[in-house]
């Protein structure tokens, strides 16, 4: 099976976990970018006004991003990583399963956090993508527990 690992990473945290379960499964990578790159600022969820918190105020919100040059429907397993942001998944995760027909893919998320975990995201995007096959998602952070993604691919 082919697998391929896309992400969101703004700060460098889910990269690195990305990179990790990529030599861990022998899989490819491809990290999701934004048109418009996120400054700090941007990323200021004390900030009613910055970009983050405008864009997870607003459901509908859309982030452009830069399609990849990996095309994911060649792909049988993809891992979708993300930071949780207000419990949920970032709006250019929604861009991004809103872009790619992924009916009939196995799609495993996989999240960073300093303090929430990823309950929320999995209903969200379940919720938001019903017809698609999404599978229990982990938090992971410096821990990868192998034998469970394994059994997630399952």
């Amino acid at each position: 099976m082919k697998i391929l690992i896309a992400y969101v990473s703004f700060s460098g945290v889910t990269k690195k976990v990305a990179l990790r379960l990529k030599d861990m499964l022998n899989a490819d990578e491809e990290e999701i970018v934004p048109l418009s790159v996120y400054t700090s600022k941007d990323l200021d969820w004390n900030d009613k006004y910055s970009r983050s918190s405008i864009e997870m105020n607003d459901d509908k919100s859309r982030p452009g991003f830069h399609p990849l040059k990996l095309n994911p429907l060649d792909y049988d397993i993809i891992f979708i990583g993300y930071p949780i942001w207000w419990y949920v998944e970032p709006r250019l995760i929604d861009s991004f399963l809103d872009y790619y027909d992924l009916k009939g893919k196995i799609i495993i998320p996989f999240a960073t956090s300093g303090g929430s975990g990823i309950a929320g995201s999995l209903t969200h995007l379940r919720n938001l993508y019903p017809s698609l096959n999404i599978k229990e998602g982990l938090l992971l952070n410096d821990h990868i527990d192998e034998n469970k993604i394994r059994a997630l691919m399952r």
